[in-house]
């Protein structure tokens, strides 16, 4: 579960060919593009950035309605106007993965999309500022997880605020509720928390953390905000 200085810079180069990755595929995207097509730009994309080729997962690329279920495959439902778009993606580098999820609109979307894409972005805020080594696990999902339900979305937040991450996709430590695992310096995650909107859409952000003796070291950078798709688009 912990990891050394070198295994930490090869996550954190894992993360930036993923997020460099997306930038070049939020360039070429256009309305009318599928699921399914954007998904496939996004692994062309992540290959020529650098990564290796055994991908932490096949990207998750869902649109509208379908972002709304957490575990969305790519379909062949397109890009309209009034679309939320989120991406779940992520890079290999000599072995160790990366795990990134990121929301953008399209077009004029529900405004409620927007108020739940401040909301998360506060719990992934409160919960990286919450873990540090020597507390529990759990303490950083409770601290995800009581902005949402202070918002009055808790029953939209349907998994665990995080996972462990490394050479594996999912590995220990996890980050549930109750889990009094105590954190300890090295130690890698994601922090995750999500809104999800039956019908409408969903959104969460991940980023990648390690646990320091102060604090969470965020390895992702990535804005965070729900940001229009159109200001990345033809750049």
């Amino acid at each position: 579960m912990t990891k050394d200085e070198t295994e930490i810079k090869k996550m954190h180069q894992a993360a930036i060919i993923a997020q460099d990755a997306l930038l070049e595929t939020l360039k070429g995207i256009k309305a009318g593009m599928t699921e399914k097509e954007v998904a496939n730009q996004l692994i062309i994309q992540l290959l020529r950035a650098g990564s290796g080729p055994e991908l932490s997962f096949s990207p998750i690329v869902a649109f509208g309605e379908n972002s709304a279920n957490p575990h969305s495959t790519p379909s062949d439902r397109r890009l309209k106007e009034g679309d939320l778009l989120l991406v779940d993606w992520g890079a290999s580098y000599e072995g160790y993965l990366s795990d990134i999820t990121r929301a953008f609109t399209f077009g004029e979307v529900d405004p409620e999309l927007l108020k739940i894409g401040e909301i998360v972005l506060r719990a992934n805020q409160a919960g990286r500022a919450a873990g540090r080594a020597g507390i529990e696990a759990g303490s950083v999902d409770r601290a995800s997880r009581a902005v949402i339900e202070e918002a009055g979305y808790g029953e939209a937040f349907t998994h665990r605020t995080g996972h462990g991450l490394g050479m594996e996709a999912h590995e220990e430590p996890y980050i549930f509720e109750n889990n009094a695992l105590v954190l300890e310096p090295g130690m890698t995650f994601t922090v995750e928390p999500g809104i999800y909107l039956a019908g409408k859409g969903g959104v969460r952000i991940e980023d990648n953390v390690v646990v320091t003796e102060t604090g969470l070291e965020t390895l992702t950078d990535l804005p965070r905000q729900v940001l229009p798709l159109e200001s990345f688009m033809g750049l």
